[in-house]
């Protein structure tokens, strides 16, 4: 897949721009708060119709701006795509595939495979639980298309079992016992695809770790759910009375975790800066193999911005080598570092486009 032309209007601090893009590496340069990211943005917005830096929509709006556009034209199993995303404050946005406007957003999921490595990926590791399911719940949504829908199925018994569980009258055994029935149904299905992707997902992301690395440490990854209980609905049930005390479900596959460890220690814990960069580039990188294997079996983009930050100069080498071979595809790539850029395209004979980037405007060096 290859993303041809980008035209942003009124996007974040982005006014006007109109990209011609490499098929292979395009480079974004720029000091901080010029708006590379927000370039990169804007292309996943268009692969998940939703924004890195924020859930809510009108923050996507430009300053004093009353709308907002983004519009991609690919090239995608040889033929051309384009999506068109638009909205007005205090309107629904509208997601367009060649002029059509979806029905469902879920059915633009997978179409356009994006994995996207950012400074915020550090959540991962500091954050909370959710971040990580969140992390499963991107790669599987793009290569399965019935992933969302079920997870979406769940998330609705949960939200009706939580509000009886909180209301003040005591909840309807026969209604609650439904909800919990769906929860079990849905959740179960959603682990097993949880469970085989991870399983498959592990030798990648180790071996792309030893490579960055130099096989210096040894890192792992595990799932762990209270599927593996027993059955979810004994689980559920079995703590009824606790839920109903704290008002809200403790058991379920909401509460589903990836352990991530460092020569067999929680990386929370033990990791350096460096090692933290090197286990959460590492992790993309395997997510962009495995989608590359499945799904819509079409090269996924490489959104890369800011991973040299904090990584000694062999894991920047490393990285470079790594991003520079043929299975990579079109990959885009920021940096307030030129010489990083210069040592990326010395390796990469092929074709490249260098943009800098400054106060929201955009040229082509």
């Amino acid at each position: 897949m290859i993303l041809k032309r980008l035209t942003i209007l009124n996007y974040r601090n982005i006014a006007d721009a109109q990209l011609e893009f490499s098929p292979k590496i395009n480079c974004l340069i720029g000091q901080n708060g010029e708006g590379k990211t927000n370039v990169l943005d804007a292309i996943f917005f268009l692969s998940f119709t939703k924004s890195t830096a924020s859930s809510v929509d009108s923050a996507n709006v430009k300053h004093g701006e009353e709308m907002m556009m983004v519009q991609g034209i690919y090239d995608l199993n040889d033929a051309e795509e384009e999506i068109n995303i638009g909205m007005k404050l205090h309107q629904k946005k509208t997601v367009k595939r060649n002029k059509k406007a979806y029905k469902k957003l879920s059915e633009h999921i997978g179409l356009l495979p994006l994995i996207m490595v950012s400074p915020n990926d550090s959540d991962l590791i500091n954050g909370g639980s959710e971040e990580r399911r969140r992390l499963m719940d991107l790669v599987i949504s793009q290569y399965d298309t019935e992933y969302l829908t079920t997870l979406a199925a769940y998330n609705k018994a949960l939200q009706q079992r939580n509000s009886m569980l909180k209301a003040e009258e005591e909840p309807n055994p026969d209604i609650i016992s439904v909800y919990e029935e769906m929860m079990a149904m849905y959740g179960e299905k959603i682990y097993v695809k949880r469970k085989a992707f991870v399983e498959e997902f592990i030798p990648l992301f180790q071996t792309f770790y030893t490579e960055i690395s130099g096989g210096n440490e040894t890192v792992g990854l595990k799932y762990t759910s209270h599927c593996e209980r027993g059955a979810l609905l004994d689980v559920i049930q079995r703590d009824r009375a606790k839920d109903r005390i704290m008002g809200y479900s403790l058991h379920g596959i909401h509460k589903d975790d990836l352990e991530m460890t460092l020569d067999g220690f929680p990386i929370k814990r033990e990791g350096s800066q460096g090692q933290n960069k090197t286990y959460l580039i590492s992790l993309k990188l395997a997510q962009f193999d495995f989608l590359s294997r499945t799904g819509s079996k079409t090269t996924p983009l490489l959104l890369l911005d800011d991973i040299f930050d904090k990584l000694d100069s062999s894991r920047v080498e490393n990285i470079v080598n790594l991003v520079s071979r043929s299975t990579f595809g079109q990959i885009f790539i920021t940096d307030t570092n030129r010489e990083n850029m210069d040592k990326l395209l010395e390796r990469c004979n092929g074709d490249f486009k260098i943009f800098m980037v400054k106060e929201g405007v955009i040229s082509c060096s």
